[in-house]
């Protein structure tokens, strides 16, 4: 008879219960619940209590989770946002991404790490997480005040510049290429951005306008196009979620793509869980008392730098410095797609292990004190003030 330690029912049960009920420790401590993912891993993997005491199959089903939310990610990047973004925000948010990539570099090099470890802890420190940013900014700031489009701006290109690091880490492996896996790797991007043009043009576009008030199937073929498309990816030598990024993109500009995103939230969510908690489960505590304090430094860097560097680059932009700094407040925190970077980069042997236990332990700190911070300042959903409340 199978152990419960090998079930699938009883992780799933393990891991939902207990995100359950330290999620609701989190809401009350006004933490993200990302946080609190993660935190249990660390508590029940293997390396805590060792109620899972295997997570390679949860770390198999939470890459699902990624490669919907690139998806998800895809879908919101409609051609004229994009232009818009581009056009009005490109120089804080490519400046900005550039201070942190030195600061993180140079960290990384005080601390004597390899040259590639330095350059991969410089590209983590980039990005802001996008589900913070957003989970804490009320909906009638997120979508009708200013303060909402620019945050709003600036992840949407931060985005962008994750996905061109993902694909660096495509290219920048450690094995040797073969003259054929260099050309596939030129040519493989360009050639799926044609297929999923055409099969969007010729194929789906006419299905989903001939069937769009059956909703079953509208979930049913986003969820294959999606796939199909990651599993194309995969086959040319791409990542999976790149090719998941340009599925969502390519439905982008059709009218029912919001409604796509909305729908697969839930699901993007279930495995989201897993993913987080498996970067959790995977904390070996064993190089605690080795990456404490490079991760305490890093984290203060950009708990600091982020907020007085994106105040300083929008005031340069005529905005004024309160909106700068609540902005540069909000996304002052390292973000989920680092915890992924650092992820894949580990998986492809250009970090070492001591270096991705040091990143997620500076992300899992910047969350804790970017949420306190923005909650007892700005107006946000979980404001333990009556006055900061807002909906």
């Amino acid at each position: 008879m199978e152990q419960h330690s090998q079930s699938i029912i009883y992780i799933v049960f393990l891991i939902f219960t207990g995100t359950a009920i330290l999620s609701t420790l989190a809401l009350y401590t006004r933490q993200s619940l990302l946080v609190a993912y993660i935190l249990l891993g660390a508590m029940i993997g293997p390396w805590g209590l060792g109620l899972v005491s295997d997570s390679n199959l949860i770390k198999q089903t939470g890459d699902i989770g990624i490669i919907f939310l690139l998806f998800l990610l895809g879908l919101h990047l409609h051609p004229q946002d994009l232009f818009h973004s581009l056009k009005k925000m490109s120089w804080i948010t490519f400046a900005s991404s550039t201070i942190f990539l030195f600061v993180g570099f140079f960290v990384g090099l005080f601390f004597h790490f390899t040259t590639m470890e330095c350059l991969i802890i410089g590209i983590s420190m980039m990005f802001s997480s996008t589900i913070i940013g957003l989970k804490l900014l009320p909906t009638t700031i997120l979508h009708h005040q200013h303060t909402g489009e620019l945050m709003i701006s600036i992840l949407l290109l931060q985005d962008l510049i994750a996905i061109g690091a993902l694909l660096f880490l495509q290219v920048f492996s450690d094995r040797v290429l073969t003259v054929y896996e260099i050309a596939l790797v030129i040519f493989a991007f360009p050639i799926l951005i044609l297929i999923a043009y055409l099969f969007e043009r010729y194929l789906l576009a006419k299905l989903l306008m001939k069937f769009d008030k059956i909703h079953e199937y509208i979930f049913i073929l986003s969820i294959g196009w999606c796939l199909c498309m990651a599993e194309l990816a995969h086959q040319l030598g791409l990542s999976e979620e790149i090719g998941a990024f340009i599925a969502g993109v390519a439905l982008a500009t059709h009218p029912i793509s919001l409604y796509i995103a909305e729908s697969l939230k839930p699901l993007r969510d279930f495995f989201l869980v897993m993913f987080f908690f498996t970067i959790g489960a995977g904390f070996h505590f064993d190089y605690l008392p080795q990456i404490a304090l490079p991760a305490v430094i890093i984290a203060a860097f950009m708990l600091v730098i982020k907020p007085y560097t994106f105040s300083w680059l929008l005031h340069k932009s005529g905005e004024t410095k309160s909106v700068g700094f609540e902005v540069g407040v909000r996304l002052g925190q390292i973000s989920e797609f680092s915890l992924l970077i650092v992820y894949l980069a580990m998986q492809t042997n250009l970090v070492s292990a001591k270096m991705s236990y040091m990143i997620q332990a500076a992300t899992i700190l910047t969350f804790f004190v970017s949420c306190y911070w923005v909650v007892l300042r700005y107006p946000t959903p979980v404001a333990s003030s009556d006055k900061l409340r807002r909906d």
